[in-house]
């Protein structure tokens, strides 16, 4: 996987003191808070409602929850890990109220202890000689509209954004080998997906995007969002 530092892990000490001092009923404090998480939650939840006015609501909302409930934030987990579980919770009951999957439920897997032996060879030729940047992307994204909720979030945390997987687990409520379940399962559909996705649309045999460029590409699409 990649090296590159992980884009939600920002909190420093001046989390904890900035914490302290919202509990103590320091305003500023708290506004000190959102403005140093706000972009991390944003992405999170574009991630799950896939929509910017649904995202702003459920940044909202999150914060206004950690607000009411920063007396139990009892500092074991960082606290971005501690706020973005509660934006997740409170995507996925934006997602519930609109209506957008008859059941979304990101502790429900089917068969979860099976393992694919699939292996998928590297890209011959590269896609970006078949296709821009910007239209990659937006293939790059279809593919991973098509993944299933509950890996869906789990590959966008713990590849796109950097997560840690302990991190993952506990902001998802999943024990880590679930967790490794299903990231191991949605990088093997994405590339399934793309491998499918580009032979129907070339000349080219069989190929598969490599992970680290499918990584490269979505990790420039959600800081861009």
């Amino acid at each position: 996987m990649s090296n590159t530092k992980p884009q939600l892990e920002v909190d420093t000490s001046e989390d904890v003191t900035l914490v302290d001092a919202a509990r103590q009923g320091d305003l500023a404090a708290f506004e000190q808070l959102v403005q140093r998480h706000t972009a991390m939650i944003f992405r999170v939840a574009m991630h799950i409602v896939a929509c910017r006015e649904d995202a702003e609501e459920v940044v909202q909302d999150a914060f206004f929850k950690a607000f009411q409930h920063l007396q139990d934030f009892e500092g074991r987990a960082r606290f971005s890990t501690w706020l973005t579980r509660i934006a997740v919770n409170a995507a996925l009951m934006k997602l519930r109220y609109l209506h957008r999957a008859t059941t979304v439920s990101i502790d429900q897997e089917a068969d979860e202890g099976g393992i694919l032996a699939d292996k998928v060879a590297d890209w011959k030729p590269n896609p970006e000689q078949l296709y821009g940047r910007t239209e990659l992307r937006e293939i790059l994204q279809g593919g991973l509209a098509a993944l299933p909720h509950t890996y869906r979030i789990v590959f966008l945390l713990r590849d796109v954004e950097g997560v840690s997987v302990a991190d993952t687990a506990e902001m998802l409520g999943l024990s880590i080998p679930s967790v490794k379940a299903r990231l191991f399962r949605a990088r093997l559909k994405l590339r399934e997906y793309l491998s499918r996705y580009f032979a129907r649309c070339s000349d080219a045999p069989q190929p598969s995007v490599p992970l680290k460029q499918i990584v490269s590409e979505l990790r420039a699409w959600a800081v861009a969002v």
